[in-house]
Parts: structure tokens; sequence; C-alpha cells
């Protein structure tokens, strides 16, 4: 009998790729679409019509759909979400400084509300006035809300009546600490939810547009997401939750390294447009995050691959330091549309606008940069100050030249605002131009990537040559800093793993002479103890050279392009469920998570109630997100320390984990 046919869909900052795979036989077909950010249904339908066309199969006969994803990872890398307002109950301003909390807020807006739980779940009253008082001009300027309880994850009430009022009031989305984490910390968890409500928008935009796709594909059948541990998750279930999507694309190409691999340890490098994601496998598996996933800067509470991400990526900005004696290049963080994309996708208009500036006798401060739209839709202005309203409507449906764009200095501030709130895309060169000059990259315009490193060349260094003699020269001083950067990022990411963090790659003394070889009397050299495997469209182009420096072995295996795509249909649902059991006084237990707070008589009693519960429960949510076939294993941590000889228990947390593969449609259960 044949294995059903499943559809993987990876939609990148760049890229969305489709792959069609069955377990037997692997993957089947395989394409690639630039993702369409104005309308993400044109992206995804663009690579798996190609895939099934590929094929030769139909749409009836998919029996599942996978979909991993960077926008969530990529919208916290760079800034961008919805805004979103945060409810504290029982915490005051002075909690606002841990856990990076008052940083990642920036200029949304907080409400303190009385309230809030003890450890055992004892409640101090809720007032909602401030609240109330605040909902009718919150309510006109956030696109959702983050709400998070002193103790919550040991009596969610408070947070739920919160919860409640909100949605009654105003319709918006609304998270809740404890549907995220059962873990204490409540700053850190206030911030994991914030930025939750951050990307409710982003998520649903790209599920809605998924499922908008396959039921006009006349694919019925159920959509997965993957989360950021590299499980999978039903897409009802991700819209809810869709922090846990973050580092979801890394997470599913570690499932795909390890599946096309067949190696047990190896670093893994995954380079994007946008960003290089590294991670480690170990025994197997991907190594998990001990404190949850950190993801541009801010440290959360999601359970995810240990992974660094870094902005580092084919669409890098190109940053020229003109001021010694010798020019520098730095790339990143910022992704860049490429000039050989843009030309590509709007035609002459761009390659005559950047001819005339390479004729030009004086160069423009901004030459060789646009600014384009990334849509026409009116209601995406909605809620913007009226200076970028302006420039906005200046920037119109074809690309604008940041030269004529930009009258006044002060208006760079106000495109980069537009610029992080995801309505405008900044075009100008990157390391994908650069390989379109060196003829190793050839999907877009090569022409207007010379024109570009052209009008860069012209640049004089401090001693007053040009920094480079070609485009070619330029091109490939922009490659091999991309692999040097590369290269410091693996390598800070192996010594975070080995405990190391206080060597920083990037201005190490002793790094650098290794890294270029560098002869002397002390001759200083790194070997990574496993292979480097090299992920993404361009890693055959830049991993070679990389492990090379890294004195490490390089594999690239043969669908490195589609491993996000491959590891989204690999992968099993996985879930699980924490019950705490607590003890306020001698013979009595008070059980927490999974359900209502119960307060029992008796250890033995209070364990058995709590193991039953979490199982339960780890078995319901299984079903939810979509599994069959499940299986449950059960943990127990208990702290009960010997006080005067007698043992009395602190804590007792009882995780139920329960692993399936996911459903599929009936014809092939």
């Amino acid at each position: 009998m044949v294995s059903p046919l499943l559809l993987g869909i990876d939609t990148g900052g760049t890229y969305t790729d489709a792959v069609l795979f069955r377990e037997d036989e692997g993957v089947i077909a395989k394409a690639k679409s630039l993702t369409t950010r104005h309308d993400l249904c044109e992206g995804i339908s663009g690579a798996v019509d190609a895939a099934m066309a590929r094929s030769g199969t139909h749409a009836r006969e998919i029996a599942m759909v996978a979909l991993s994803t960077t926008l969530a990872t990529n919208a916290l890398v760079e800034g961008q979400g919805g805004r979103a307002a945060l409810v504290m109950i029982g915490f005051g301003p002075d909690d606002m400084v841990r856990g990076g909390l008052s940083d990642a807020l920036g200029s949304d807006p907080v409400i303190f509300l009385p309230g809030g739980h003890d450890v055992h779940g004892n409640e101090t009253p809720l007032d909602m006035t401030a609240l109330d008082e605040a909902l009718p001009r919150l309510g006109r300027d956030v696109s959702s809300f983050a709400v998070a309880g002193y103790f919550a994850v040991r009596n969610p009430a408070h947070e739920i009546r919160v919860r409640d009022r909100i949605r009654e009031l105003e319709h918006k989305p609304v998270t809740c600490s404890h549907e995220l984490s059962s873990r204490l910390g409540g700053p850190k968890r206030a911030l994991t939810t914030l930025l939750n409500a951050r990307l409710v928008s982003i998520i649903d935009r790209l599920i809605g547009s998924t499922e908008d796709f396959l039921a006009t594909s006349g694919i019925h059948a159920p959509l997965m997401v993957v989360r950021g541990d590299g499980a999978l998750m039903s897409s009802a279930e991700a819209r809810l939750r869709p922090i846990e999507t973050i580092l979801s694309g890394p997470a599913a190409s570690l499932v795909g390294a390890r599946y096309l691999t067949g190696l047990d340890e190896a670093v893994v490098s995954d380079i994007g447009g946008t960003t290089t994601d590294v991670a480690v496998l170990q025994g197997g598996r991907p190594k998990l995050a001990p404190d949850g996933a950190n993801v541009g800067g801010h440290e959360t509470m999601v359970e995810a691959v240990a992974l660094r991400t870094f902005g580092l990526g084919g669409d890098s900005e190109v940053h020229i330091d003109d001021r010694g004696l010798e020019a520098k290049i730095t790339l990143g963080p910022r992704r860049l549309l490429p000039l050989s994309l843009l030309a590509e996708t709007y035609g002459d208009s761009v390659l005559s606008i950047l001819d005339m500036q390479l004729r030009t006798t004086q160069a423009g401060r901004h030459n060789g940069r646009f600014a384009v739209r990334i849509s026409m839709d009116e209601t995406s202005s909605a809620g913007l100050q009226p200076q970028e309203q302006a420039l906005l409507a200046r920037i119109g449906s074809a690309p604008a030249a940041l030269n004529t764009l930009l009258a006044m200095n002060s208006q760079k501030a106000v495109l980069d605002r537009l610029v992080a709130s995801g309505l405008v895309h900044v075009s100008g060169i990157t390391p994908s131009d650069a390989l379109h000059v060196l003829g190793r990259q050839n999907q877009w315009n090569a022409d207007a990537a010379r024109l570009g490193l052209q009008i860069a060349m012209r640049k004089k260094n401090g001693a007053g040559r040009e920094i480079a003699a070609s485009p070619e020269e330029l091109a490939r001083q922009i490659v091999d800093r991309l692999t040097r950067q590369s290269s410091e990022a693996v390598l800070s990411a192996c010594l975070a793993e080995d405990g190391a963090e206080a060597i920083n790659p990037s201005v190490s003394l002793a790094v650098d002479r290794a890294l270029k070889r560098t002869p002397g009397i002390a001759r200083f050299s790194i070997r990574l103890d496993r292979p480097l495997v090299g992920l993404g469209a361009s890693a055959p182009v830049y991993y070679p050279a990389i492990a090379d420096m890294l004195g490490a072995e390089s594999v690239v295996p043969a669908d490195a392009d589609v491993a996000n795509a491959i590891g989204a249909v690999v992968g099993h649902v996985r879930v699980k469920m924490t019950v705490i059991v607590t003890s306020p006084e001698e013979g009595l237990y008070v059980i927490t998570g999974a359900g209502e707070t119960v307060t029992v008589i008796g250890e033995i009693n209070a364990l058995e109630v709590a193991r039953n519960r979490a199982l339960a429960a780890a078995n319901e949510k299984a079903r939810q997100e979509g599994a069959h076939d499940i299986t449950i294993a059960i943990e127990e941590e208990t702290l009960a320390p010997e006080v005067e000889g007698l043992r009395k228990l602190v804590e007792a947390r009882i995780t139920a984990t329960a692993t399936g593969r996911p459903r599929m449609t009936h014809s092939h259960q």
C-alpha cells in the first residue's frame, strides 16, 4: 500500500517553499516561489502549484498539510508586529524593569490592576476600574491585548475575568499568560504574553492565507503548524498561541536536517534571506533551550530549540564604512530587498534610475536605495501619524528613489518607522546582488545588481582611493564578509553551547588569527568536533568556505534548499501538561494546573489526583492539536526537604508528555 501524500510548506522572509512527500519514497517534488508579503496566498500558491505540476499528483490525494514559517521570528528580530496593550494584575511599575519587560514594551500602553494570587492560589481582590476607564481609548489604539496576573499559573481566575471583559467590550484578540506557560516568573511570562499578542495578526494572516489557498485548490486535509520545538500543532491552536511558532522555521529545518543527513551529532546552520539560525543536533534530537527561546534579544518562556538567530542572510543590508584608511564592510541585521529582485519585479524604471545615479558627477547620499510599499490597501495605513501617512502616500505604487523621497534628514526616521511597521521595504545592495555580479546566482536581474555595486564602489576610503577597482572586486569583498560573519555566528553559538559565552568571536584577536590562519611563532587554530550542516538555498555557495574556515566537515544535503518544508511533514504532535501540588499547611494539598484549583487531604491522594489530571489533560490536548495513535509518558519532580527530621512537601511537578502522528484525511488513517 502506498503511504499517504503529504504537503510541506515553509513561508520564509524571502521565499516560500513547497514539498510533496511520501514516507516510503521521500521527496517527490519541490518548488520555490517568492514570499509575497502583501498577499501571502500568492507565494504559497506559486510554490504549491509548481510542485503539484512537477509531481503529476492531484489535490484530493493530499492527506495532511504542514506549515513552518519564519514570519514570527523575523517580526521579532526586525521589531515588527501589531501594537498591543499589556494588562498587569497584581504587579507594580517596579516589576517592569525585570526580565527586559519595559524594553520590550517600548511605547505600547500598560495598565496596572489590583489583584492576583499567592503561591497557593489564594486571591487578592481584583479591581477592574482602571481597565474599564482605559478600554474605550485603548480599543482605538491597539490591535490586541496581553494579560498577565500575579501567580496566574497557580490560579488563572483573574486573567480569565479580565480577558472576558476585554472581549465583551472590545472584541479584540486577548492572550493570557497562563495559556502560554506553567512556569513561575511573572515579568518573563508577561513579556512572552506581550510578544504573543503582537504576533497574533501576522500569524492569523498567514494561516488564513494558507487555508484560503487550500480551499480554492481542492485540498481538504488537516493543516498543522510547526512549533518552536519542532513538534506540530493544529492551525486553530497556532492562531491562539502564535508565540509558539517563533523559531518554527528553524525547528523544522533541524528536523529536516536530521532526516536528510541521518546525522545524530551536528552543528546545523540555516541561511535565509533575513537571518542565519544556528543550532545543535545531539543524540538525533534538536537541543532545546533550557530557559526558553531568545529571539531578537527577548528572553521568552517558549519551549523551543536552543537556537541562536543572527540578523545575517543573503538579503542583509551592506554597510560600507569609508572613514578609515581601508574601507570596512559589515552586513545586517536589517534585511533589504535586493536591487536585482527589485528590477526583476518592476523592470526598466529601476534600471534607468540606477543608470542616471551612476552618471551624475555628484553622488547622492542615498544613491542605490529605494522605498517600496508592501501593500496598497488603504486600511494598512490606519493608526499612522500624519507625517508617516504623508510619506507613505508619496511612495505610491512604484519604487521611490530615496534621494528624491527624503527631502529632509528628519524624514529618514519617519521612513524607518514605516519599515518597522511592516508597511514599506527599503531596497539596496545585498550579498544576493554580489552573487549575481559574480555569476553564482542568476534568478533575478544581474544588470541592476551590477549598477548598484558600481554606485557603491565610487565611495572613497580615508586614503582617497575608490573602495574597489571593479564591481566584481566589491562583490568578492561582500561574499568574503558574509563567510567571515557566518563563521563568527556559528562559532559564537558553539561557544555558548560549551558555556564559553565570554569569548566574543567578532572582537577576539585569538579567534581572528585562527580564522585568518595568520602565520606566527604562536599559531591559533579552530576545529568543530562534529560536521557543519549547511541549509538554505544559498548553502552550497557559502557553506563549504565557512566549514573550511571553522575546520569542520561540510555537509550540504541534496534538498538543503527545502529542509524546512521536509522537517514540517516528518514531524510529530507532542504536548506537555504540568500539574503542581503544594502544601500550604499540614495534611492539606493544593492541586493547580490543567483545570480548576482544588484542595485535597493526604499526599498520596493528592499525587494520584494530579497524575490522573495530567494524563487526561495531555491526552485531550494532543487530540485538540490533531494527533492520533497517542502515547503518553509521565515525569515527576518532587521538592520535599527534611525539616527538623520531618519530611515537608514544598512542591511536586507532574508533567505528562503526549506524542502522536498528525491526523490525516479519513482515507489515509
